[in-house]
């Protein structure tokens, strides 16, 4: 820029003003619509994260763990909520069904009545394995409604509510192999967990301790969760697959929405030399002509 300096030094500094913001190079500017394609990209994977972990059920299959996206991995997970003392009206036991995060059932396993199915529900209600579900979803709630006079007499008095969670997770992964997990907490805080495959409780917060250990010596309670998770689960999920499997192809994630920053580049460019020129001769006509 080094015409400016043939002008008079209060119009050079007016010229230099104007021009500095606009005197990136072509370069430069990509640079910078590529930081911001980076940053709208890194956010939008921020908040599919967010999704799963609110949702809980999301299991990473090794391809992700590489850094890859294996489409051929599929997890199936309900959660389960168990109410000591539920409100008038309210049910004691409600299970959430998820197939890769997607809310597909709500059941009340109390009242062994559906409170809402998603379209992917609806696509295999009339299956067998969808009434088998149904049945086991009811008897794992039994389940866990009979640990609560236990736990409520290790943990608080009589009289105070307690909720006891419960997440199964079944995962189909791309080489065929299923894995199964458990997960449990109480009032929201998660205190056990449950490897199905080979039998081993762990212990993530002291309030689990009296549960992990009771439910070891209880060899009925654990092939109980093991035969569930590894069994039943796979089966719902294998044959649920064969149904969902188009279905869940054509459901895109946020992270997977294109992302069309760069086409506004040459419009960027174009209007960023334009406007000084305009500015420039205008400026030249007022203070020389």
């Amino acid at each position: 820029m080094a015409w400016i300096r043939g002008f008079k030094p209060g119009l050079r500094f007016l010229l230099l003003l104007l021009f500095y913001p606009f005197s990136a190079t072509p370069g430069g500017n990509k640079f910078h619509l590529q930081n911001g394609r980076g940053c709208r990209e890194g956010r939008a994977e921020i908040e599919s994260a967010e999704v799963a972990a609110a949702a809980g059920c999301h299991v990473l299959g090794r391809d992700e763990l590489r850094g890859g996206r294996s489409s051929d991995a599929h997890s199936l997970c309900y959660n389960f909520t168990v109410d000591s003392q539920p409100r008038p009206g309210q049910p004691w036991c409600v299970v959430q069904g998820q197939v890769d995060g997607k809310v597909f059932l709500s059941y009340d396993c109390g009242r062994a009545k559906i409170q809402f199915t998603s379209p992917l529900g609806e696509e295999v209600k009339t299956t067998k394995a969808w009434e088998t579900q149904t049945e086991t979803l009811r008897d794992i709630g039994d389940l866990l409604r009979e640990q609560l006079p236990d736990v409520m007499s290790e943990k608080r008095t009589v009289t105070d509510r307690l909720t006891l969670q419960g997440r199964m997770t079944c995962q189909c992964e791309d080489d065929g192999h299923i894995s199964g997990s458990w997960q449990f907490g109480f009032s929201g805080q998660m205190c056990l967990l449950f490897d199905s495959e080979n039998g081993h409780w762990t212990e993530v917060h002291s309030g689990g301790r009296w549960m992990r250990e009771k439910w070891e010596k209880d060899r009925a309670v654990t092939n109980f969760f093991k035969k569930v998770s590894m069994g039943d689960c796979r089966v719902w999920l294998q044959d649920f697959l064969v149904h969902w499997e188009e279905m869940l192809k054509t459901t895109a994630s946020p992270a997977e929405a294109p992302l069309r920053v760069n086409s506004s580049a040459p419009a960027i460019r174009h209007i960023t030399w334009i406007l000084p020129v305009l500015l420039t001769g205008f400026i030249i006509t007022v203070f020389l002509g």
